[in-house]
């Protein structure tokens, strides 16, 4: 079977680009499944219930979120009703929504964990010992964990830590794409950060001159998303339903 797994939506742009181009990506790459981090998919930061059905109309199957998720009071109900929009997993039992969820394929059932690091990010549970206790309850051969941290060492870190465990270990948080596809030496396959799907020319979908002038003058600035051409950043990753094993991992981009 064929995963899609696409970087951090920025915005209307970044969602209409989505909406536009995903469901050719399904088509060419003849993909069985998709995962779509979607939490800074509303143009003021956040997800609100708008941005992710356009996400899910584009072809997502799971929308995995990271630290922005509960920017947008809207979303809370959202996430309690809507089992395939997920939370980080380690955050308490009380917030809203889920931080995992299984979805039936048919001949095989695909896992989805969303989790966040903790270094430079939120006090969060522990992500190491956490994965731990949540993967000794599942049982779905094939196990997508979207790792929304900051740190590229943790990020490595967990992936080498559950190598074996899970089908593939996806990076989000830093919107910019790394070059470190690969097969970790028990078969998952492993991105450090799948980039983003929002305007090329900004920071980090946003537009760059207040980045800029804050850089300058460490003054308060309004943030809004950038406008122009998009870019579209993610991996196919092929993976045996049988084993649950990665087969191959194939990083995209497009603009």
């Amino acid at each position: 079977m064929r995963i899609l797994c696409i970087g951090d939506v920025v915005g209307s742009a970044g969602c209409e680009f989505l909406l536009s181009e995903l469901p050719k990506l399904r088509r060419f790459y003849n993909a069985d499944f998709t995962a779509v981090n979607g939490e800074n998919s509303n143009n003021q930061n956040g997800i609100t219930p708008k941005s992710a059905d356009i996400i899910f109309s584009a072809g997502a199957d799971v929308i995995t979120t990271g630290n922005h998720v509960f920017k947008k009071r809207e979303i809370y109900d959202y996430l309690d009703e809507n089992p395939y929009i997920l939370r980080p997993a380690n955050y308490p039992d009380s917030t809203p929504g889920r931080g995992f969820c299984t979805v039936d394929k048919g001949r095989y059932d695909v896992c989805v964990i969303n989790l966040m690091g903790v270094v430079f990010m939120e006090n969060l549970a522990n992500p190491f010992r956490y994965i731990d206790s949540l993967l000794n309850g599942i049982k779905a051969k094939v196990v997508l964990v979207d790792f929304h941290a900051e740190a590229t060492s943790e990020k490595i870190a967990l992936a080498s830590y559950i190598d074996g465990r899970v089908s593939a270990v996806v990076g989000t948080h830093t919107h910019v794409q790394t070059a470190d596809e690969r097969l970790l030496p028990k078969g998952t396959a492993f991105i450090t950060d799948l980039g983003m799907t929002g305007p090329k020319n900004s920071s980090l979908g946003l537009c760059i001159e207040p980045i800029i002038q804050k850089f300058i003058n460490y003054m308060p600035v309004r943030y809004s998303v950038a406008d122009g051409a998009c870019i579209l950043c993610g991996v196919c990753i092929e993976i045996d339903e049988k084993t649950g094993k990665a087969l191959s991992i194939e990083r995209i981009q497009i603009e």
